[in-house]
């Protein structure tokens, strides 16, 4: 059986601005992998309702999971939440054991649970909320989506909850060799060599070094004696 398949909607104006560099992609990247779920597809949408739910609709149908990150913090333009619950066409309101959570820590802080604040606890019906041990206001997962912030230490520590509770298939693995080649050069023995893994997927990656053109040959999979024999044909080949 194939790994379940994921997709990254990361939503943010500041993101499409270049005010701000995403990390939360690479990072969930790495972890899917090392988990077993295949990232497919990323998509990066402004703080737009509509563009919003048009995107959830169309990944959530179309993977297994999918993640979001940004956009759920206590201003204006915190949207997401919103536009989650339009996609699943379900109500969302001021949720008892999210307010309670929120209420408690800023009573700890000695700052005041006002208004703005209380925004973060708005939870659409029937989601699951995801634990968020940084800065305490959560996440949710409703259906396949699962709604996180956009600071990254705060993803990372929500993406840290939901893990567990996923099923994964067998972790990706991944091999390399760095020839001095270019691309053109081995391009067609690679080819060949590709068709002789068709379980493997294998990719070059070009690279300059003191002037001379090289390139970089990935193989990965999940089954580690194919990788391993694939590696070894590609060392006899251009080792």
């Amino acid at each position: 059986m194939p790994n379940p398949t994921a997709a990254m909607l990361v939503i943010g104006d500041e993101i499409l601005s270049g005010r701000t560099r995403d990390s939360n992609l690479h990072y969930i990247a790495c972890e899917l992998t090392k988990h077993g779920i295949t990232l497919a597809e990323a998509r990066v949408v402004a703080d737009d309702h509509a563009e919003i739910v048009a995107a959830v609709n169309a990944l959530r149908g179309k993977y297994d999971h999918l993640f979001t990150s940004g956009g759920i913090g206590p201003t204006h333009d915190d949207i997401t939440a919103d536009a989650i619950a339009a996609a699943f066409q379900t109500p969302i309101s001021h949720r008892a054991d999210a307010m309670a959570l929120m209420a408690a820590h800023y009573d700890r802080q000695g700052l005041p649970f006002n208004e703005a604040r209380q925004r973060m606890a708005r939870i659409p019906v029937g989601a699951v909320l995801i634990e968020n041990p940084v800065s305490i206001a959560p996440g949710f997962t409703l259906g396949n989506v699962h709604v996180m912030a956009g600071v990254p230490k705060i993803f990372e520590a929500m993406l840290a909850s939901v893990l567990p509770t996923l099923t994964g298939g067998p972790p990706l693995l991944s091999q390399n060799l760095r020839v001095l080649r270019g691309e053109g050069e081995i391009a067609t023995d690679f080819g060949a060599l590709a068709a002789e893994f068709p379980d493997l997927s294998m990719g070059s990656y070009p690279f300059t070094q003191n002037g001379a053109f090289g390139t970089n040959l990935v193989i990965r999979g999940t089954d580690p004696g194919r990788v391993s024999a694939a590696i070894l044909r590609l060392t006899e080949l251009f080792g």
